[in-house]
């Protein structure tokens, strides 16, 4: 079972890493229907997320692509508010969380699918307006807690429809995460939900997968195309896991 979450955390996080999208938000359902305790696959989900996305930024760093100073804001209150979500997993029932993923994955998947950043070129911003850029951190990091996601796709989305540079919200998302979800981790590590050999096994193929997928997605593929097939998967995943809730 180890060896099938290795090669899934390899996989996804090749795919996922070119939107700063951590893979952990298929990876988290997808443990959960292997049989893992679900207060277990998030944790896993962070650490994977942590991990797959610090080879993305090492990355994005190294090729002078990275806005480090638009990211302080959304790390900073991501910080604050991921132990939170943690916490608040634990005392709210399982199928409130579920129905929560579910409406998260089902808004992530139709973001990618339908959203059109195109439609804010001609309104790139370089200001960073740190309220707002502070509340969608908050935002993202309460779900990365609570769900064990990352909340990437949220704080990409709501970047792009402020008129940020799409190009540049990828790679200061990929940045961001790591952040929110490390901090995550450590509150379920506290409250001593973490497997630690599963940790290992998946740590080295997360991240082989993100360094590799952010490199090899920027020169072969188009990320418009590779999104539509990202959308299609967390589509798949929110109606999967809906059917699930109601078994």
């Amino acid at each position: 079972m180890i060896a099938v979450v290795v090669l899934l955390a390899f996989v996804f996080s090749f795919l996922f890493a070119l939107g700063g999208v951590g893979s952990a938000i298929v990876l988290v359902p997808l443990m959960y229907w292997l049989g893992f305790p679900l207060n277990e696959a998030k944790p896993t989900g962070l650490f994977i997320n942590t991990i797959s996305l610090l080879g993305a930024t090492y990355s994005n760093f190294k090729n002078k692509r990275l806005d480090v100073k638009l990211g302080v804001p959304i790390i900073v209150s991501s910080l604050l508010f991921a132990p939170t979500g943690a916490y608040f997993s634990t005392i709210i029932p399982k199928r409130v969380v579920i129905v929560v993923f579910v409406t998260f994955l089902l808004f992530s998947g139709l973001m990618m699918l339908f959203f059109r950043s195109s439609k804010y070129e001609n309104q790139f911003r370089d200001d960073r307006p740190i309220i707002v850029l502070s509340f969608i951190g908050g935002m993202a990091g309460f779900l990365s807690g609570l769900l064990g996601v990352g909340g990437g796709g949220l704080i990409s989305s709501l970047m792009i429809m402020l008129g940020f540079n799409p190009k540049k919200v990828a790679v200061v998302t990929a940045f961001v995460v790591p952040f929110s979800s490390l901090t995550g981790f450590f509150a379920y590590l506290v409250m001593g939900h973490v497997d630690f050999i599963l940790l290992i096994a998946v740590g080295f193929a997360a991240y082989a997968g993100g360094y590799l997928g952010t490199h090899f997605m920027h020169f072969r593929l188009k990320p418009a195309t590779v999104k539509k097939l990202l959308g299609v998967i967390l589509l798949f995943m929110a109606i999967k896991m809906l059917l699930k809730l109601f078994e």
